[in-house]
């Protein structure tokens, strides 16, 4: 198939088109750079062998996304492009009400005006709110408890709407846990603007000295050390299920169906902390800082309807994840020295 990565250039994008190839489908990767940058499309060649096309450009651009969609022949999307920073969401609702619900809505439309009809979405766990039991499975509740997840949740209904009104969508909803982690080769990775939003590029930043020490948001949850507590999951099989659910919907007859990403274990901050300090043989320094709005206690993933129906399941470990996010951090300071 010949597919159109929205936020293709960006951390999770980037994986899954590497996985994609992998797979034997084509790729186009459109992005406004706004959180990624184009040199990755190089490293992408050099993992995959193949040169993958970047198109600069605005997912709430209609007629930017019915160009893309046209002129490379798109038969399906998975669509990454969104903010997706909790406390960020917290300040400024309206940015991302804008970027994140406007920009699926205008993704639709071009979608349907090009006959493309087949579509993966990044969505997120924090769908689950606060969560009334654990391991969250799908037929657990949704509620939101700060504007980001607000934005996955609605667009999930406008994805529910869209397939009920139409026969031809095919439509997966992927419902993320805590992608951590890198490529085996080094080449791409999690590499945010600024001060990372996310626990293992913040700890990587740490362990470098580009960072001074970590923030460890709460200290008094309901856990076993009082950190909050996280289903992290290695990004390379976050995307060989993007693969998996992509192929399912394309032969399903079901117009949309909703799948977990995650591994079933949950990890505490500082559980993090400690894994990468003892995997990667480094000094990690933190402090403990106020909670986070929006943050809950606890979440971690119910994975058992991904590997029933889609023969997916995660195969990385902790210790995967540690190494491989080291791996990229190091492999980034080498080439920010050259």
């Amino acid at each position: 198939m010949k597919i159109l990565l929205t936020g293709g250039a960006g951390y999770i994008g980037s994986h899954v088109a590497t996985a994609l190839v992998s797979s034997g489908h084509d790729v186009v990767c459109f992005d406004n750079l706004s959180n990624s940058d184009a040199a990755v499309m190089d490293r992408l060649e050099a993992i995959t062998g193949t040169a993958i096309p970047l198109v600069e450009g605005d997912i709430r651009d209609r007629d930017a996304m019915r160009y893309v969609l046209q002129e490379y022949g798109a038969e399906a999307v998975i669509h990454f492009a969104g903010l997706k920073a909790v406390g960020e969401s917290v300040a400024e609702p309206i940015k991302y009400y804008d970027n994140n619900v406007r920009g699926t809505l205008t993704l639709l439309e071009a979608m349907a005006d090009c006959d493309v009809h087949t579509l993966v979405f990044s969505s997120s766990a924090t769908v689950y709110g606060q969560p009334q039991y654990l391991p969250l499975d799908e037929n657990h509740p949704t509620s939101a408890t700060n504007p980001y997840g607000r934005t996955k949740l609605m667009i999930e209904e406008m994805l529910r709407d869209v397939a009920a009104a139409d026969s031809k969508w095919r439509i997966a909803i992927l419902r993320y846990f805590n992608p951590v982690g890198a490529h085996d080769s080094g080449l791409i990775g999690e590499n945010p603007n600024g001060i990372p939003n996310n626990l293992m590029p913040f700890i990587s930043r740490v362990a470098a000295g580009r960072l001074a020490e970590l923030s460890v948001f709460g200290d008094d949850y309901d856990t076993p050390d009082g950190t909050g507590v996280r289903d992290y999951i290695h990004v390379v099989d976050l995307a060989e299920g993007h693969v998996a659910a992509l192929e399912a919907v394309a032969k399903s007859g079901q117009p949309i169906s909703t799948w977990n990403l995650g591994t079933g274990q949950g990890y505490s901050v500082l559980e993090m902390v400690e894994a990468f300090e003892r995997i990667n043989d480094v000094s990690v320094p933190y402090r403990i800082a106020p909670r986070r709005d929006g943050d809950v206690a606890s979440c971690f993933a119910s994975p058992e309807r991904a590997a029933r129906e889609l023969g997916w399941k995660a195969n990385r470990d902790l210790d995967a994840m540690c190494a491989s996010s080291w791996r990229f951090e190091r492999m980034l300071a080498t080439r920010n020295a050259d």
